[in-house]
C-alpha cells in the first residue's frame, strides 16, 4: 500500500526527464494501484492519488513502450483523459484494443483520433458505437472555438468523418422509411400520438442542418436522399423562423426601449423552389399509404402535410395536384369525414383538425361541404364570464379582453368558427354549404365572423344577418355571492351553471366548478354533480359529507381510499357516485346517512 503522503513524489519522478526507464514499473506501479486503508478503499488518499496520476499521464505514457505498462496506464485513463491524449497524438489508433475492453467509445475521443489525417478511417470505425446524440456531439464539439467570439479559424471536421456521422445518423431514418413493417410505425396507429420521433428535430436533423450547402446534393443521395427530403420538408423553415425569432427578440432586448428600426424585407424562405421540388417525393408521406388503421394513420399523415404545407406555402404553387389528390385519398381510405358515434370517438379537437387541414389542402366540393356539415355536429361552445379580479382590472380597463369576442377566443373555444372561416377562404367550397352552416353556430361565434377582417364579404354579410344585437347576453356570467344574495333562487342560479359547460370544455368547466365551491349557496345537491377530485381537495366541504357516510365502518373508509386511489387515465368519478359507492359498501343504519 502507497503511503498518499508520497504522491507528490511519484508525480515528480514521473515528469522528472533523468527518470531512467527502469524505474518506469515502480513509477507507474504507484501511481496506478488504487490507495486502500484497513477499512477498504480511502477514498481522500484516493483522490489524491487520481489527481498525481493524471497529471502524470501525459509524460509517462509517451516512455511506456513496454505493452503491459501502457495497458496499466490506459485502462487506469479516463475517458477525458483519453481524448485529450489522442488529441496530442499520444494516443493513438493502436491503443484501441486496449481501450475498447475497458472503455466506451466517446465523441472525444473519435475527435482527438480525428484531428490527425493518417487517423480518420479508425475514428469513423469508432461511430457505430455512438447514440445519435453523441453522433451529434462529433459534429458540435470539433471546433474548440465555437463559443469564442474573435477565435482563430479553427480547421473544418474532415468531409469524410462528417461523411460518416450523417450516414450512421441518418440511416435509421432511412432503414424506417422503407420498412413499413418496422416497429416505428406503431406510433402512427395510435389516436393521440402521431408520427415517429425520426420525423422530429433530433440529432439527425440538427447534423443535417450545420451543412445547407449540401442540401441539393444530399437529397439525391441513393439510400438517404428520402430521408433528407422528410427533414426538410418538416424542419428547415421552421428552424429558419425559430432562429429569426430568437434573433429579433435579441436585438429588442439590446434596443431597450429605442425605437425599432425601418421594418426589414421579408426573409427568403428556407428552402429554394428547386429544393422543393426535389422534395416532392417524400411531401406526400407515401410510406403511410398502406399502414394499419387507416382511420388513425390517414389522418396523422393529412394532418403532417398540412403542417409542412404551412412552413412552406410554395408547395402549393408546386404541388397542387399531388395535394389534392392526396387530401382526397387521406378523406377516402381513413372516412375521416364520417361523423363520430359519440363524443368519446373522435374528441373534437381531432375533427377540427381535419377540418383545418382540408381547408388547406383539399379541391373537392363535395368533401368540402361535407366538412362544413360536420361542424355542425360540434358541441357548441359554453363562453363564461367570471368576476373581474380586482388586481387584475388595471390591465383591463379600456381594453376589449373582456369582450363577449375575446372571452370566445380566451380557452380557444373560437376553433369551431375558425374552422369554418377556414373553409369558405378555400376557394372550392360551396358558399351554400357554408351559408347552411350559420345558423347551428353559437350567437357569439357569428359575432366573431363579423370581426374577422380576412373573412370573405359574402360571409361577413350573412353572418350579420344572424348575429345578435346584444353579444353579452349569449355569455354565461358568473356571479359573485353578494350578487346572489340578490336573486330570488340562487340554488337555481348555481345548478343553470352546472347544466351549461360544453363537454370538453376543460377550461369552462374549471371556471364553473370554482365557482360552485366557493359560493356559499351550494347544497348537497350541487356538490354531487362535481368531480370528486374537485371536492375533496376542500376538506372542509367534504370533511362532514365522508364523515356521515362512512362512520364507524372500516369497509366504508376502505372503500373511500379505493376510490380516491386512481391514475391519469382511469375514469374519474363525480362527488355523488363517490357517496353512492361509499352506501353501496356495506349496508348502515338510516340514522348514520
Amino acid at each position: 500500500m502507497v503511503h498518499a503522503g508520497t504522491y507528490p513524489l511519484w508525480q515528480q519522478l514521473a515528469v522528472t526527464e533523468e527518470l531512467p526507464d527502469e524505474a518506469l514499473p515502480a513509477v507507474v506501479k504507484a501511481l496506478y494501484t488504487t490507495s486502500r486503508a484497513f477499512y477498504g478503499i480511502d477514498d481522500r488518499s484516493e483522490e489524491r492519488r487520481k489527481e498525481a496520476f493524471a497529471a502524470a499521464l501525459p509524460t509517462l505514457l509517451p516512455r511506456a513502450t513496454n505493452p503491459a505498462l501502457r495497458r496499466q496506464l490506459l485502462e487506469t485513463a479516463d475517458d477525458k483523459q483519453l481524448a485529450d491524449l489522442a488529441d496530442q497524438g499520444a494516443v493513438t489508433t493502436a491503443d484501441l484494443p486496449v481501450i475498447l475492453r475497458t472503455h466506451r467509445p466517446t465523441p472525444d475521443l473519435v475527435i482527438g483520433l480525428a484531428r490527425h489525417p493518417d487517423q480518420v478511417d479508425d475514428a469513423i470505425g469508432l461511430l457505430c458505437h455512438l447514440h445519435d446524440t453523441d453522433l451529434e456531439r462529433v459534429v458540435d464539439d470539433w471546433n474548440r472555438n465555437r463559443h469564442r467570439s474573435g477565435a482563430e479559424p479553427h480547421p473544418p471536421i474532415p468531409a469524410a468523418l462528417f461523411d460518416a456521422v450523417l450516414e450512421y445518423a441518418l440511416s435509421p431514418f432511412a432503414h424506417l422509411l422503407q420498412n413499413p413493417q418496422h416497429d416505428g410505425w406503431k406510433i402512427s396507429e395510435r389516436a393521440g400520438l402521431g408520427l415517429p420521433h425520426e420525423f422530429g428535430e433530433g440529432a439527425p436533423w440538427r447534423i443535417l442542418a450545420t451543412c445547407p450547402e449540401r442540401w441539393p446534393t444530399l437529397v439525391e443521395h441513393p439510400t438517404l436522399g428520402t430521408a433528407v427530403q422528410h427533414l426538410l420538408l418538416d424542419q428547415a423553415e421552421v428552424e429558419a423562423r425559430r432562429t429569426r425569432q430568437m434573433t429579433s427578440s435579441g436585438d429588442s432586448y439590446i434596443r431597450g426601449g429605442q425605437d425599432a428600426p425601418a421594418e426589414r424585407p421579408e426573409p427568403a424562405p428556407a428552402l429554394t423552389p428547386a429544393l422543393l421540388r426535389a422534395c416532392l417525393p417524400a411531401l406526400c408521406l407515401p410510406e403511410m399509404a398502406g399502414l394499419p388503421k387507416p382511420s388513425v394513420s390517414a389522418r396523422h399523415r393529412l394532418h403532417h402535410i398540412a403542417q409542412r404545407v404551412h412552413y412552406n406555402p410554395g408547395l402549393l404553387d408546386i404541388a397542387a395536384e399531388q395535394l389534392h389528390a392526396v387530401a382526397d385519398e387521406c378523406v377516402r381510405r381513413g372516412r375521416l369525414l364520417t361523423p363520430p358515434r359519440a363524443s368519446t370517438d373522435d374528441p373534437r379537437p381531432r375533427t377540427l383538425t381535419v377540418l383545418e387541414d382540408l381547408a388547406q389542402l383539399s379541391a373537392n366540393p363535395t368533401h368540402l361541404a361535407k366538412a362544413c356539415a360536420l361542424i355542425t355536429t360540434l358541441e357548441q361552445p359554453t363562453v363564461v364570464s367570471t368576476p373581474p379580479n380586482p388586481r387584475l382590472r388595471r390591465f383591463s380597463e379600456g381594453t376589449d379582453l373582456d369582450s363577449p369576442v375575446r372571452l370566445l377566443e380566451r380557452h380557444y373555444q373560437h376553433r369551431r368558427v375558425a374552422a369554418l372561416l377556414d373553409l369558405a377562404t378555400n376557394p372550392h367550397t360551396p358558399r351554400t354549404a357554408v351559408t347552411e352552416t350559420l345558423p347551428a353556430l353559437h350567437p357569439l361565434e357569428l359575432t366573431w365572423i363579423c370581426h374577422q377582417n380576412d373573412a370573405p364579404d359574402w360571409l361577413h354579410t350573412a353572418a350579420a344577418a344572424l348575429a345578435p344585437a346584444d353579444d353579452t347576453e349569449s355569455v354565461l356570467r358568473l356571479l359573485t355571492d353578494d350578487e346572489l344574495d340578490q336573486h330570488p333562487d340562487p340554488g337555481a342560479v348555481l345548478q343553470s351553471w352546472l347544466d351549461a359547460p360544453e363537454r370538453e370544455g376543460v377550461w369552462t368547466d374549471m371556471q364553473v366548478y370554482q365557482a360552485v365551491l366557493n359560493s356559499r349557496h351550494h347544497t348537497l345537491d350541487h356538490l354531487r354533480q362535481l368531480p370528486a377530485d374537485q371536492v375533496v381537495t376542500e376538506p372542509g366541504l367534504a370533511l362532514p359529507h365522508l364523515l356521515a357516510r362512512c362512520g364507524t365502518h372500516p369497509d366504508r373508509w376502505n372503500a373511500l381510499l379505493k376510490a380516491l386511489t386512481y391514475g391519469p387515465t382511469d375514469e374519474k368519478i363525480t362527488f355523488g357516485e363517490l357517496l353512492d359507492c361509499l352506501q353501496a359498501s356495506s349496508p348502515v343504519p338510516a340514522s348514520a346517512v
